[in-house]
């Protein structure tokens, strides 16, 4: 029997750390739940999750500041984070991206949308994990299973969904992508009304690239795709 994936659920208010653990059951998920970041450290030195759902407002040690102590360690760094956020500004949801969260729920959220996230997250950590090859355009270089990312000698350090955005315009360069066709491979599903949240992601992407990001072209009304030569006179950005 295969084993369990965990989840770590770190929430303060108690109806949802409730309401969280009988879903993830309901999937064949096994997970702990923790009101405060104390507890949550304590568990973590003892076992890693697959995945940790983490609440931004937090009373004490708030939410981005576990993602960033996460993501400056090497120990928690690839462990894949879903922020849950009673914020909607793009500001805070920006902020949580930058700061390493691979993706991001509002709150009230629906249950089969929590679902469906959760498992599209996995399911792309378990594929890189058996991919070892790498793609080269020019200085960028990726190394797949080990998601590595540099620019000439320089390491970009991008979330799992930049990263996965990153791979996905670069399998497919040259053609135009829609928003929908983006979310429905990188979040593995559609979701009516949050295409916003796949501008926001190239958006960080093209910070992180620097000089890279001029291949990243926007096609205005539909969508982006990855330009191999770059050429000014076609930049529809």
């Amino acid at each position: 029997m295969a084993k369990k994936k965990v989840v770590y659920c770190v929430e303060d208010e108690e109806s949802i750390r409730g309401l969280l653990a009988y879903v993830l059951k309901g999937q064949n998920f096994e997970s702990q739940t923790f009101s405060e970041s104390k507890s949550f450290w304590d568990a973590m030195k003892h076992s890693l999750p697959n995945l940790v759902l983490l609440d931004i407002m937090l009373d004490g040690e708030d939410g981005l500041t576990i993602l960033h102590k996460m993501k400056q360690d090497s120990r928690y760094k690839n462990i894949p984070v879903i922020m849950l956020t009673a914020k909607t500004s793009e500001y805070d949801i920006v902020k949580g991206l930058d700061e390493g969260a691979d993706d991001y729920i509002k709150k009230p959220f629906g249950v089969v949308e929590l679902v469906s996230r959760i498992k599209a997250v996995m399911r792309r950590t378990e594929s890189d994990a058996v991919r070892v090859d790498t793609l080269s355009i020019g200085e960028l270089s990726i190394q797949r299973g080990s998601r590595i990312v540099t620019i000439g000698s320089k390491v970009i350090e991008l979330t799992m969904k930049e990263y996965d955005l990153l791979l996905y315009f670069i399998e497919n360069k040259n053609l135009v992508l829609s928003r929908e066709q983006i979310m429905n491979h990188v979040w593995g599903f559609m979701y009516e009304g949050e295409t916003r949240t796949v501008d926001m992601h190239i958006m960080t992407l093209r910070q992180k690239l620097d000089t890279s990001s001029k291949h990243i072209k926007t096609v205005r009304g539909i969508g982006y795709r990855w330009e191999e030569k770059h050429n000014e006179a076609k930049d529809f950005s």
